[in-house]
């Protein structure tokens, strides 16, 4: 058909006449791997991955798959998951990874190792679990290893985002995008809520244009954590508002 979108008009008008509209439902939409998928798919240069709170590479992985000739750094403070991040960069000839927590400043910081798939870093010391790890920044590992821009910044951080970014400064400069598990609930003393960070990317030149994974919490089905997706102000594609 030579005119769809005049064709799609038509046949919107014509149930609209009657009551009717047409809504796409976008099945399995809010997953992680289709949030992956729509950034490849707008076409985001992206020549570095920072991917922070790595655990044993599995995320990044995953984002491979979409861009697979990108630069990887994975960085993970669990010493737990050395063994399988040695393993995954061997395998992966375009990547790295550092062993060290990622906040605001080199040096030393407490962080929770109760679950190996978690874990949050601190300023005071945690009662239980707790180990005292280095500390590095994002700009200083960027900078230190020479990986070219432009980045993609993934954060799964349990509440500890806002000092990681205070230590990026330098490389959200040249980040097309960030990639963040944002929470409902203040879980850390550092933690942002998810309009808190709304706001916060927004000063830091980046809008929210993908959501994935909400989690609801079993108790009373309130929204407990979601990851979304920014991408920078100045993204052509926010500019538009059309919505086919």
């Amino acid at each position: 058909m030579p005119y769809p979108g005049i064709f799609r008009k038509l046949v919107k008008k014509l149930l609209a006449s009657r009551g009717l509209t047409i809504t796409s439902l976008n099945p399995g939409r809010p997953t992680m791997d289709n949030a992956c998928r729509a950034i490849a798919a707008r076409g985001h240069s992206i020549s570095a991955v920072i991917d922070i709170g790595a655990s044993d590479g599995r995320w990044s992985l995953d984002f491979m798959r979409y861009y697979p000739n990108s630069q990887y750094l994975l960085i993970e403070a669990q010493p737990v998951h050395e063994p399988k991040l040695k393993t995954f960069c061997q395998a992966h000839p375009n990547s790295q990874y550092v062993l060290a927590a990622a906040g605001e400043a080199a040096g030393k910081i407490y962080f929770d190792a109760a679950v190996p798939l978690g874990g949050q870093a601190s300023y005071t010391p945690f009662a239980e679990h707790n180990l005292v790890v280095p500390v590095t920044t994002v700009d200083i590992e960027v900078e230190s290893r020479k990986l070219p821009g432009p980045y993609l910044v993934k954060l799964d951080t349990h509440g500890f985002e806002a000092p990681i970014l205070r230590g990026a400064q330098r490389t959200l400069a040249n980040t097309e995008a960030i990639v963040m598990e944002c929470y409902n609930y203040r879980i850390a003393p550092e933690c942002l809520l998810f309009d808190e960070m709304v706001a916060h990317l927004r000063g830091l030149g980046f809008r929210c244009v993908d959501l994935a994974d909400p989690m609801f919490r079993p108790h009373d089905d309130t929204l407990w954590q979601m990851d979304l997706v920014f991408v920078r102000t100045d993204w052509p594609g926010l500019d538009s508002l059309d919505y086919d």
